[in-house]
């Protein structure tokens, strides 16, 4: 596709969405449907491992899955974990899965029976555990990222799909964490890898990227302990990244919200974009080549060119989501135990 005819599809993509954004704000139409929600409830984690099987977690012990690719869910509590908030979940499949628990004692729990007994395979009881997020680079290994504990990174590794779990020694990280920087447990996606490489992002009075241990320095909003980076998106050919944040306090801002970056001779370079989301964003997501959408509290954003420009297509608060694997739909989830599905997110796109 020669230059001149991808400026030409980003121009259609970009007015057909100023048009549903148009729609949506006139006739009050959002593209997300509530498949179901629990009140008293909010999810920050969700996990989709394959068409049928979806997988949240959240406060309350509370789990919510589904084996009919969302049509329903069945709810449970962790037995003994009634009052944990469960911020992270890797599911291998509708039998398997993995469930971290914050705040201390930080422990993490496995079923291997699709959710009717669950195992501890790791617990620490040191009152400054903040456990955050959790990725697998393979069905055997996986991290889990903690806030930093004595000036040190809390970084833990295993290689036996959950079963033991080990600290990662500083050797890894190329820097110790400066003084106000942490991680955010908003939507477990601060944390992710491209192959092998592993990718993180950092918030609060210092934000930065960590790759493979490397930081670098972003352009995103910082300075205070509700501001920056919250989630981190790699593209399916990995030379584009997309980092969102901004500031939970004011979820409304749109101030150094996002940051787009591109791989260039294998450097990292910083893309100036042309329209942010609007407003604080705990999750971004690549959907394909070309497509991503981000949500917050205060909204969802859809982006058709790569990240370069956003429209906002929902005002309903989420905090997290994620693709159903080789289809075109979107699960999110949020505050209430609300569990959204978008069907077809190239509707935005080809209507």
């Amino acid at each position: 596709m020669n230059s001149l005819m991808r400026k030409y599809i980003f121009l259609i993509s970009f007015l057909v969405l100023g048009h549903f954004q148009l729609l949506a704000q006139n006739m009050g139409y959002n593209p997300i449907q509530i498949v179901t929600q629990k009140k008293g409830v909010s999810i920050r984690g969700l996990s989709i491992p394959d068409e049928k099987t979806i997988w949240a977690s959240g406060s309350a012990g509370n789990i919510a899955k589904s084996e009919d690719g969302g049509n329903t869910f069945v709810w449970s509590q962790v037995k003994g974990y009634e009052k944990r908030d469960f911020r992270s979940i890797h599911a291998w499949n509708k039998k398997e899965a993995i469930i971290v628990a914050v705040a201390a004692p930080a422990v993490i729990l496995k079923t291997k029976d699709g959710g009717a007994n669950w195992m501890k395979v790791y617990e620490n009881t040191d009152t400054s555990m903040f456990l955050d997020a959790i990725d697998f680079i393979n069905p055997k290994k996986g991290y889990v990222i903690g806030d930093p504990i004595n000036g040190h990174f809390y970084f833990l590794q295993t290689k036996n799909k959950g079963e033991t779990w080990k600290l990662v020694g500083d050797d890894y990280f190329k820097q110790l964490p400066k003084e106000g920087e942490a991680f955010f447990a908003s939507s477990a996606t601060n944390l992710t890898h491209f192959k092998k490489h592993q990718y993180l992002v950092s918030g609060g009075k210092v934000s930065r990227l960590w790759m493979d241990g490397q930081p670098m320095d972003i352009p995103i909003l910082q300075g205070g302990t509700s501001t920056g980076a919250n989630s981190i998106a790699i593209s399916p050919d990995g030379n584009n990244l997309l980092i969102a944040g901004g500031d939970f306090s004011k979820d409304k801002s749109s101030n150094k919200n996002l940051v787009r970056l591109q791989k260039m001779n294998n450097t990292w370079n910083v893309k100036p974009t042309r329209g942010d989301p609007k407003g604080y964003r705990s999750c971004v997501q690549y959907l394909d080549a070309y497509n991503a959408i981000a949500c917050g509290t205060s909204g969802v954003d859809f982006s058709s060119d790569l990240g370069n420009d956003w429209l906002l297509i929902s005002t309903e608060s989420f905090h997290v989501l994620k693709k159903q694997p080789n289809t075109t739909k979107i699960f999110l989830a949020g505050s209430g135990g609300r569990i959204g599905v978008i069907p077809n997110y190239l509707n935005f796109i080809l209507d």
